[in-house]
């Protein structure tokens, strides 16, 4: 299984284009979508092309090959109008044997990890930086940021495949590689 990993849209219509051409070169079996895929929220400075009834359609149109959690930007209205489910706090996904915890990172997250059996991995967004670092009952992932990078990294995602976790700017290159399992 392929699945292509990203986090952090915040309504930037321009990046989640970027975001879906990735996705159709990469072609993986499924997008997953670490939250804050509409809003900015308060925190954020208004992302380049913020148009979150432009990425309501794009992302609407790509529905059935979406996995998405909840992020701190979320509301009950955006249900209302995405075609997908957007409201789950975390998802549990079972990759070539392997447990994978999704959410978006804002309340569980590295510094406090759900409840996890040794060898499990937890992938969230939240913090805009991509990153993978192993700790000692689990391995932390993050895609990084579409729309609103921080600490001078790249527009990003992640692709899981066989194993491999491979960090990829928005620009069309890798900038790290990391063998999981």
């Amino acid at each position: 299984m392929k699945l292509m990993i990203a986090s952090d849209i915040h309504g930037s219509a321009k990046w989640c284009e970027r975001m879906l051409e990735a996705w159709r070169a990469e072609a993986p079996d499924r997008l997953v979508l670490l939250g804050d895929l509409l809003y900015h929220g308060p925190r954020n400075d208004l992302p380049e092309d913020y148009a979150p009834k432009r990425v309501i359609a794009m992302l609407n149109d790509v529905a059935p090959h979406l996995l998405c959690v909840r992020g701190n930007c979320e509301a009950e209205v955006d249900q209302m109008v995405l075609s997908f489910p957007v409201m789950a706090d975390y998802m549990a996904l079972l990759v070539d044997g392997h447990a994978l915890y999704a959410t978006h990172g804002h309340v569980h997250g590295e510094d406090n990890p759900p409840p996890l059996m040794p060898g499990d991995f937890l992938l969230c967004g939240h913090t805009h930086v991509p990153g993978c670092r192993r700790h000692e009952t689990f391995t932390y992932l993050n895609p990084g940021s579409v729309s609103i990078p921080k600490n001078g990294t790249p527009h990003s995602y992640c692709v899981l495949e066989g194993g491999v976790m491979t960090w990829k700017d928005l620009e069309g290159g890798e900038f790290d590689r990391q063998v999981l399992w």
